[in-house]
């Protein structure tokens, strides 16, 4: 079964991040997601500008930043030169104030517009940006931390989505405690790919590539 599989960096060993990065590549890892918090959107902070744009350099494989700060029109340029072509960049509807304007710079500059969508946020609020977005980011848990419980309503909005993502061709990226059940669960259903954090791939003990080789070896 294809699905993607892309590593929530704010859960790395920063005291080695060049040697996480590269032992991540080996391992297969699709692409790096960076979480970048303001202490104002969400009550925390976490990776930075320059964290981001080390890894950008750092990597060829796809950067997936999800910004979770207020008012990302205001700094996004500041995201954009850092990135590279075909990074995919995801905003907040809530954080601004015309999200789709925003939407059009992450567009302009070569990037994936992408939206997050918090698990209190109703797909029917965000109808018309799924027509601009080409790839939308559920969020089961809460933004701001690593570590949370899965929410369980938000299944029937994942229902929702992948009801409208062919006709308005959007991918699904499922964010927040992804755990193996639920890509046995979501990934036959047409969720496209999961971001891997504290619940099954970082500080377990256990080598990366056994992880996502464990991972893209499940009997669906």
């Amino acid at each position: 079964m294809n699905f993607k599989l892309t590593a929530s960096m704010m859960c790395a060993d920063y005291g080695h991040l060049e040697q996480e990065v590269k032992t991540l590549e080996e391992a297969g890892i699709d692409s790096f997601h960076i979480d970048i918090m303001d202490g104002r959107y969400v009550p925390n902070f976490a990776m930075s500008l320059n964290d981001m744009a080390y890894i950008a350099k750092t990597t060829k494989k796809p950067l997936d930043v999800h910004l979770m700060i207020e008012h990302p029109c205001n700094r996004i340029q500041l995201f954009l030169e850092r990135l590279r072509p075909g990074d995919t960049v995801y905003i907040h509807p809530e954080a601004e104030y015309h999200p789709s304007t925003t939407l059009q710079c992450i567009i302009n500059a070569g990037m994936v517009p992408g939206i997050a969508l918090n698990p209190g946020t109703s797909v029917e609020t965000v109808m018309e940006m799924l027509r601009i977005v080409k790839s939308v980011l559920v969020m089961s848990v809460n933004p701001g931390n690593a570590g949370q419980m899965y929410l369980p309503y938000v299944g029937k909005k994942i229902t929702k989505l992948l009801a409208l993502k062919e006709e308005l061709d959007f991918e699904m990226v499922w964010d927040g405690a992804c755990s193996a059940d639920k890509i046995l669960e979501y990934a036959p259903r047409g969720v496209d790919g999961f971001v891997l954090g504290t619940t099954l791939l970082f500080g377990k003990g256990k080598p990366y590539k056994e992880t996502l080789s464990d991972i893209r070896e499940l009997k669906f």
